[in-house]
């Protein structure tokens, strides 16, 4: 078993922050991908987390991704705004999106922020959790480099492309909805073979198109859907919002987050946010009825409660981290 230490959020941050900063990104860049990290330790999503540091780290240091980019916007209509993240990290675009959509939605009803050229979004329900702690809905879609088939076919298109959403509810935390259309999300899967872990049969599929638990062999073969079929249309859905519509990469034109091999992924998010008030007043007030309901029913959780006692506890008491992968970390680009 490995050892696990507990370390404080800001010691996190600087240990991702470090190993940045000293693989060609700007000081800005890796605050921002250092808190989006952060988010996901603290969401319990280690998958997206401090595993991913040695990953982006040589990819700054290889220009796969684009550590010194400025994220740029532009405004085509008053309710849309297209941002270009410059082949650099997804993190500071998002930010843009973020600072931009609440205002723009209470002004305009609804805004969308389209995203193109950009990278892995980490955990998208970190993304829509902050839009709906600013007062307004949210929902998120991402596309990843392709690793799964359309449904009775062989040939990897679609992403494990994620759908988040978000509701603000008054005087509590935030309903979030955080979704892979694949069974898992292929983060599991990646800190399954970096540390040599086998993985439930049903998760993937090997390079031959068979059932797998080894975690190398799944992460180079083929992902199963959510839902089987309905999960390979939704993923058709995602793939057409943030990449037809806003002209970043297709899944299968993405290279891979994983190594520093090739061009940029070039991938795409579309973030959309609503007004509880778009219809009128007493839109937040209905919503709040909807989650008690969920609430209060026998043996039920509302999406979202868990993670959020999570980042409590790991406020509390400190982020539980593999002592080898911080030791790893610090090593980058020493």
């Amino acid at each position: 078993m490995n050892d696990t230490t507990r370390m404080t959020p800001d010691a996190v941050t600087e240990l991702i922050a470090g190993a940045l900063t000293r693989s060609r990104t700007s000081q800005a860049n890796a605050a921002s991908v250092a808190r989006a990290l952060l988010a996901a330790e603290l969401a319990g999503q280690n998958g997206h987390g401090l595993r991913r540091v040695a990953a982006y780290s040589a990819q700054a240091r290889a220009g796969k991704v684009d550590g010194l980019a400025t994220p740029v916007s532009a405004q085509f209509r008053p309710g849309a705004l297209s941002i270009d993240a410059g082949n650099g990290f997804a993190y500071p675009a998002m930010d843009l999106a973020v600072d931009w959509l609440p205002d723009a939605a209470r002004s305009q009803g609804i805004a969308i922020a389209g995203i193109r050229r950009s990278h892995h979004c980490g955990v998208a329900g970190v993304i829509v959790e902050a839009l709906a702690e600013q007062g307004v809905a949210a929902l998120m879609v991402a596309n990843a480099p392709a690793a799964m088939a359309p449904w009775g076919g062989r040939r990897a298109l679609f992403g494990t492309d994620p759908i988040a959403f978000a509701a603000p509810l008054d005087g509590q935390d935030p309903v979030v909805v955080d979704i892979s259309l694949s069974k898992v999300a292929r983060g599991k899967i990646m800190a399954a073979a970096q540390k040599g872990d086998a993985i439930p049969e049903g998760w993937a599929l090997d390079p031959d198109g068979q059932p797998t638990t080894d975690a190398k062999a799944a992460m180079a073969g083929t992902m199963i859907p959510l839902g089987d079929a309905k999960g390979t249309a939704l993923a058709l859905m995602v793939e057409l919002l943030c990449a037809g519509l806003t002209g970043a990469n297709y899944a299968w034109q993405a290279s891979s987050f994983f190594d520093d091999k090739g061009d940029p992924p070039g991938t795409g998010q579309a973030i959309i946010a609503i007004d509880p008030d778009a219809f009128g007043p007493g839109g937040g007030e209905r919503m709040a009825m909807m989650a008690d309901m969920v609430a209060g029913t026998e043996g039920a959780r509302l999406p979202g409660r868990r993670r959020q006692q999570v980042r409590a506890d790991y406020l509390a008491n400190g982020i539980p981290v593999d002592v080898a992968l911080a030791d790893d970390i610090r090593a980058i680009g020493g």
